[in-house]
């Protein structure tokens, strides 16, 4: 397993802008409506294609999240679900190289779905 020390602040800060950019709820600390929580589950490397001379030609960076969303509102809506993305890079390329762009791309998306799940129901 990877260790990125600022990932969780990064997810933790573009849910909370998502949802107070798209809505109009405000973020409480706490007797709020509705409730998140999660944590990382994981963050992981695996070599993908493999090339003609036997070495990774590609490598899938993965980040799998477990949410569980409370609405105090509405209990049927709460759930738990494990949210995942991943992103390939060229081998030939250093993780610190790409990984701020591809955990950006990961993020965003994983937030999509969470904010879709959750208060969009799409």
């Amino acid at each position: 397993e990877l260790v990125n020390p600022t990932l969780s602040q990064i997810f933790a800060e573009t849910l909370r802008d998502k949802f107070t950019r798209q809505t109009r709820l405000q973020v409480l600390k706490q007797n709020g409506n509705m409730h998140l929580e999660g944590e990382i589950v994981g963050y992981q490397l695996a070599a993908m294609a493999i090339s003609a001379d036997s070495y990774a030609s590609q490598t899938k960076l993965t980040l799998t999240i477990n949410v569980r969303f409370t609405n105090n509102k509405k209990p049927e809506d709460d759930f738990e679900t494990r949210y995942s993305a991943f992103q390939m890079f060229n081998s030939d390329r250093m993780l610190n190289d790409v990984e701020p762009e591809l955990v950006k791309t990961m993020v965003d998306e994983i937030v999509d779905k969470i904010f879709n799940d959750s208060v969009a129901k799409w």
